[in-house]
């Protein structure tokens, strides 16, 4: 008789315990759904992608049917030689399924940046942009901060004489907040966090879209793709190429 209470006790408090499990995993279930989709699939964010050939082949016409994809950028190049074998392609099929499209170019802080702007330019064609063009800054390539801060500016210059306007900045939060607090205030910025909560910098300054993921999902692309979003009242129209 005690070791039939004892299991009877032993069993109801497994039950217990499950449905504590149960209860606790359906708080958090909602969290878990931010973090893989970023409210994508319900909330009023206007959503983008960035593609390189790290994805391979894309199908275009796939990606091109995703109400939730309003633009792309790819890949054009990197440094001062570095050309993505995938962009021409890219652009081509992704204009031709509907895409609002920009190109970004890889910063490598110690090759001359006119070797850069060169490389950027013959492939980075106006009249192939919908959106601004976006540069990638991740690395200081070794240099101090003095010298690697002077050296992205004179090659923003240069891109902004090139096509006249401003780039937008695409960075991640600790390496803006290590390297660009209070210094990229006259450019739009794209911030990679990849957590559940919106990104804050250490300078307060506005954002104007957030890259949430490097592990997006979507039908038409083989593997993870890099998600983002507009912040706030930001839209898509606020990054148009002008062309003149």
């Amino acid at each position: 008789m005690i070791f039939y209470f004892a299991v009877t006790a032993t069993c109801c408090t497994f039950a217990c315990m499950n449905r504590i499990v149960a209860i606790v995993l359906s708080l958090f279930a909602p969290l878990t759904l931010l973090a893989q989709g970023e409210c994508e699939d319900t909330c009023k964010h206007i959503h983008g992608i960035d593609l390189s050939h790290y994805q391979g082949d894309v199908f275009w016409e796939a990606v091109g049917e995703n109400a939730k994809t309003a633009y792309v950028y790819l890949k054009a190049t990197e440094g001062g030689d570095n050309i993505d074998d995938k962009y021409k392609r890219n652009i081509e099929l992704a204009h031709a399924n509907g895409m609002k499209v920009g190109a970004y170019h890889f910063y490598r802080a110690r090759i001359p940046q006119a070797v850069q702007l060169r490389n950027f330019r013959a492939q980075c064609l106006p009249e192939d942009q919908d959106l601004i063009p976006m540069i990638d800054i991740e690395t200081r390539s070794g240099l101090p901060r003095e010298e690697f801060v002077d050296s992205v500016f004179k090659f923003l210059k240069l891109v902004e004489q090139e096509y006249r306007q401003k780039p937008l900045i695409y960075t991640g939060a600790n390496f803006y907040d290590k390297n660009f607090q209070h210094l990229l205030d006259d450019y739009k910025i794209m911030i990679a966090q990849y957590t559940t909560r919106e990104p804050v910098l250490a300078d307060k300054r506005d954002i104007t879209l957030w890259q949430y993921t490097a592990k997006g999902r979507i039908k038409g692309v083989n593997g993870h793709v890099d998600k983002s979003r507009f912040m706030g009242d930001h839209r898509l129209r606020e990054i148009r190429f002008r062309h003149r």
